[in-house]
């Protein structure tokens, strides 16, 4: 190949920076619009965090009344972390948009205190009541009875 004039190379350079520059406003943007959510299995907290996992949003559903406290704030507390994972994954999911595979990557991973959805340590969510219920008839039930000590 041969080189090029230096005002062509100047030009290309200036195109680099500028898509660049362009690449990095889109990222802002998309990370300003980064944010969480998680409820309680049990539906009375719900919780919402920003992209820097900040609680932006906390609701406290009125049966919670005369509960214990300590049992509120460990859901409060789980449901805090579930939305920082839910944000972050959403953050990961844009930086690798935008940096791609790498070291850096790898460095924004590995400053996400509660980790990421998606990291392949996300908790597998218990199938509801409903479809955990036994359901054959009493004859096949008592004939064939589950195994409730394993």
């Amino acid at each position: 190949m041969e080189p090029k004039e230096p005002d062509e190379w100047l030009a290309q350079y200036g195109q680099k920076i500028e898509q660049a520059k362009q690449n990095a406003e889109q990222a802002k943007n998309s990370l300003g619009e980064v944010g969480g959510s998680a409820t309680s299995s049990d539906g009375l907290i719900t919780v919402t965090v920003n992209a820097s996992g900040a609680v932006t949003n906390l609701i406290l559903r009125p049966a919670l009344r005369g509960e214990d406290p300590e049992r509120i704030s460990g859901a409060i507390m789980t449901a805090i972390g579930q939305a920082q994972r839910a944000a972050a994954g959403q953050v990961v999911q844009i930086m690798t948009d935008f940096v791609g595979d790498g070291p850096a990557l790898d460095f924004v991973k590995a400053n996400m205190p509660n980790g990421y959805s998606g990291d392949g340590t996300d908790l597998v969510e218990p199938e509801p009541e409903i479809q955990r219920r036994d359901t054959r008839p009493d004859d096949d039930y008592f004939t064939n009875p589950p195994d409730v000590m394993a």
